[in-house]
């Protein structure tokens, strides 16, 4: 990594005041704030927040970064960390419209080379004067399919009250997944916990005491979209997160914690921690943010992005990323035992794009990246259900029918080599499903991993629903509820696909350099 010395972020101490330190130590006031004093408008701008790529292509990328004040986004790039015969590339006006933040988008890169990049800020004024540079570098996807592509993947970051602990180092899976260098981390959802709520210190079954680093935005739960930008902006107070996102290309996908726990389109929630009851509300605003914390292009509407988070990444003749959405076009939690069920957890059009995609795909592998399990049974009460299955192990019912209609497809067009991988349960595991086992048939054999929490609390492992005909080949797991971070490793796993054989290893990791489970999967067939 091409990481210079001068580059500057927030001060921790900065945010260790009292009990609750405000995030707006480190920035402008929101939009429609009194304007700030001309002192803290004196200087230059400082991108404090660290640099991000995202969606990396064999020639593309995409670069963001967050001001603390209006200023015109520089990013330049070379061959080298000298920058010598660097390409400069003007990027956005950063204002109050967007919180500060703003992504360029790359194109013309050379494939499956390093490229080192630096992004300037300029006072709009006057270009001259600009802030201290900010330092990245990451990997485009190789032309060449013998370059082989190694990539991690998780997800669940500050949730269940186990915040950024500055004790124990903050969140340290990410500076252990920084070492293995990959070309890409996929963020499976849960990427922030809106709804929940940290506060100073938490006492902990053992007897020690699980010391939060707080914020204003993350001591209620968020609603406006100064909030939700906040939430999304914790993270990135943490040193092992900037320093990964300076080396390590991100894939990001949403879920539910994004927005509340559970919600679905059309919810009125029933939840005196909330003013605004209307979800399609707090989801406008969590999206907005959302589009805003992360570089995803197709939320970009000034570079022709559609307003979805559902979208392919092409990593070279190896790799397609289908990166799905089961939040945004769900239909309604429910007992989910409907005979028919048109909508499902992806939607018809989202269903029938994926359908197509998968088709067009010349990929030796696809990765399926599902916000949530397939086969695993996630309720939402004591009646409802939150993920596809229900827990009943007969033909598909409600939700299960579309992902029914899914794999019947994937076998019928001889689509090869589709793996599926998610997180969201708090847990590690390795599913495979196949018709000798399941009560619904017509469907070729296919894998499931799970990987997560990241930085959130864990939690026992769920039942598995048979009408796919999963075994659980392999599980890691909590015994009890929302053990913190402190009393059981976070996960993530590793997928390596070799360039000669074409091989893909899936490794699930825990923190500390264990590998738990490791399976070798041939490529070129319809099912494994």
């Amino acid at each position: 990594m091409s990481q210079n010395p001068q580059s500057s972020f927030p001060a921790r101490r900065s945010v260790l005041r009292g009990t609750v330190a405000a995030s707006a130590a480190l920035a402008l006031p929101a939009a429609g704030a009194a304007a700030a004093p001309a002192l803290a408008l004196s200087g230059r701008p400082r991108a404090g927040w660290g640099v991000q790529t995202g969606d990396v292509t064999t020639d593309s990328g995409l670069v963001w970064v967050r001001s603390d004040r209006p200023a015109r986004m520089i990013v330049e790039t070379s061959a080298t960390g000298s920058f010598r015969r660097a390409r400069r590339w003007r990027g956005p006006l950063l204002g109050p419209g967007t919180d500060f933040t703003g992504t360029t988008a790359l194109h013309g890169l050379p494939p499956g080379e390093q490229v080192h990049y630096r992004v300037t800020l300029a006072d709009p004024d006057d270009h001259r004067r600009t802030g201290e540079p900010v330092y990245g570098t990451f990997r485009t996807a190789p032309a060449d399919r013998r370059q082989g592509v190694r990539f991690l993947w998780s997800g669940d970051i500050a949730g269940q009250g186990w915040g950024i602990n500055p004790d124990i180092g903050g969140y340290r899976a990410y500076e252990e997944m920084r070492r293995l260098d990959p070309d890409f981390f996929l963020c499976s959802g849960d990427t922030v916990y809106a709804d929940g709520p940290l506060v100073e210190s938490v006492p902990l079954p053992d007897g020690r005491v699980w010391r939060n680093l707080m914020t204003e935005e993350k001591s209620k739960v968020a609603e406006t979209l100064d909030e939700y930008r906040g939430t999304f902006r914790y993270n990135l107070l943490d040193d092992n997160v900037r320093r990964f996102n300076a080396q390590v290309p991100t894939i990001v996908q949403w879920d539910d914690h994004e927005v509340r726990n559970n919600w679905y389109p059309g919810q009125i929630l029933d939840d005196a921690r909330y003013t605004e009851k209307d979800v399609d509300v707090l989801a406008r605003r969590s999206m907005r943010a959302f589009s805003e914390y992360f570089p995803v292009g197709t939320l970009d509407g000034r570079r022709g992005g559609e307003g979805r988070v559902h979208r392919v990444v092409h990593h070279g003749p190896l790799l397609d990323v289908f990166v799905l959405d089961m939040r945004t076009y769900r239909n309604a939690n429910s007992p989910n035992r409907q005979a028919d069920d048109d909508q499902g957890i992806l939607g018809a059009e989202q269903l029938a794009w994926l359908k197509r995609e998968l088709a067009r795909s010349r990929a030796v592998w696809k990765v399926i990246a599902s916000d949530m399990p397939i086969g695993l049974v996630v309720p939402d009460g004591a009646a409802n259900f939150e993920a596809v299955a229900q827990g009943d192990p007969g033909a598909p019912l409600g939700r299960e029918l579309q992902i029914a209609e899914l794999l019947r497809y994937i076998k019928h067009r001889r689509i090869t080599g589709t793996v599926w991988l998610t997180a969201d349960v708090h847990y590690t595991s390795a599913q495979h499903y196949a018709p000798e086992r399941a009560a619904f048939k017509d469907f070729a054999p296919f894998w499931e991993f799970v990987s997560g929490p990241l930085a959130a609390g864990g939690f026992p492992a769920n039942a598995l629903d048979g009408t796919f005909g999963p075994d659980r080949v392999f599980v890691r797991a909590p015994q009890r509820a929302n053990v913190s971070p402190m009393e059981s490793p976070q996960y993530f796993g590793e997928v390596d696909i070799d360039g000669g054989s074409g091989e893909l290893t899936v490794r699930l990791r825990a923190e500390g350099g264990t590998v738990l489970f490791g399976r070798t999967l041939q490529p070129g067939r319809v099912g494994q």
